[in-house]
């Protein structure tokens, strides 16, 4: 058995390139790559390509020695045939990724969605490895989730299943990304916090997250802390805001599923403990009273790396 796999976490804004050891799950080395404002499938590819050649050259590792490629990528996917059919947060549309990549590289490339890898990794290496019964949930650019029942991701009947961010809480509300109205992820996601903190700023409202902005750049969960810490009116009442969503979306979640365990990650999550504190005080509050009782909730424990340890790992999960 070959010793190292490449697991790649391809998200909104960044792409985690990753050597992972098989053995024991640790990350030998990464490299990251920003895609927040270059995105589409030419741009996405050439980043790939570059991020993996540097990979290899830093730590000196042969392809020889690599069993596996493993891709999670946000959006929907055809996991059979290695293309991302619709992550409109990355531009991307019937993007044959695997054909693609499969012309550079001479060894096995595996596709899954962002959320499924991760939990792959949190259950192989993390906060899952107890569990045979959970909901993985990760907020940053958007929401996604997993369901793991009796050890086993359920991928549901087109293998979308889990887009928890897609559920609809607003019948006439906000636009998303997918081309929806009124999804959670619309109201949840650290960029739903960003938007609704750009809006009030430039409506004349005063903040001390302005301190920390740069032209032409995001707000990041980072800043989103430090107000915080800062005890800031408009961000505590945006995030605030946020998590009367989110938690009602988990209670939902904890409602129909009925899971042992929900584990929460992603940017916003490991950045702001106020945010997690008073989003799994919300959601046991607002779900059914049984449930509520022995609904367990984790931190994610392999925090950026939940993915790529996940990815690189898809070649043992081969439906």
């Amino acid at each position: 058995m070959k010793k190292y796999s490449i697991g790649i976490d391809l998200g909104g804004t960044k792409i985690l390139i990753a050597l992972v050891d098989k053995s024991s799950g640790e990350v030998i080395g990464v490299i990251k790559k920003k895609t927040k404002k270059e995105k589409g499938p030419t741009k996405i590819i050439k980043k790939l390509l570059e991020g993996i050649k540097e990979l290899l050259d830093t730590f000196q590792i042969n392809l020889n020695n690599i069993s596996s490629i493993g891709i999670g990528a946000a959006g929907q996917i055809d996991r059979n045939n290695g293309i991302i059919l619709g992550a409109p947060n990355l531009d991307c549309f019937d993007f044959k990724i695997k054909e693609i990549l499969s012309e550079h590289f001479s060894i096995p490339i595996y596709l899954g969605n962002d959320l499924e890898v991760a939990a792959i990794g949190e259950q192989k290496f993390g906060a899952g490895k107890n569990s045979s019964d959970f909901v993985c949930i990760f907020v940053g650019t958007g929401v996604g989730s997993c369901i793991v029942k009796n050890g086993n991701i359920m991928y549901g009947n087109t293998g979308t299943a889990g887009e928890i961010g897609h559920m609809i809480v607003d019948l006439n509300g906000r636009p998303c990304t997918c081309g929806a109205h009124g999804c959670l992820e619309a109201y949840a996601s650290r960029s739903a916090i960003e938007t609704r903190i750009e809006g009030a700023l430039k409506k004349g409202r005063s903040s001390c997250i302005s301190e920390y902005l740069e032209e032409g750049k995001s707000i990041t969960s980072g800043m989103i802390k430090k107000s915080i810490d800062r005890n800031d009116e408009l961000v505590l009442q945006c995030v605030n805001e946020a998590s009367e969503y989110l938690s009602g979306g988990i209670a939902s979640i904890v409602n129909i599923i009925n899971p042992e365990l929900i584990i929460l990650g992603g940017g916003l999550i490991d950045a702001v403990d106020y945010f997690y504190n008073e989003t799994v005080k919300k959601a046991r509050l607002k779900s059914l009273p049984i449930p509520a009782k022995t609904i367990k909730f984790h931190k994610a424990e392999l925090g950026d790396y939940s993915g790529v340890i996940g990815a690189a790992f898809l070649e043992d999960r081969i439906l």
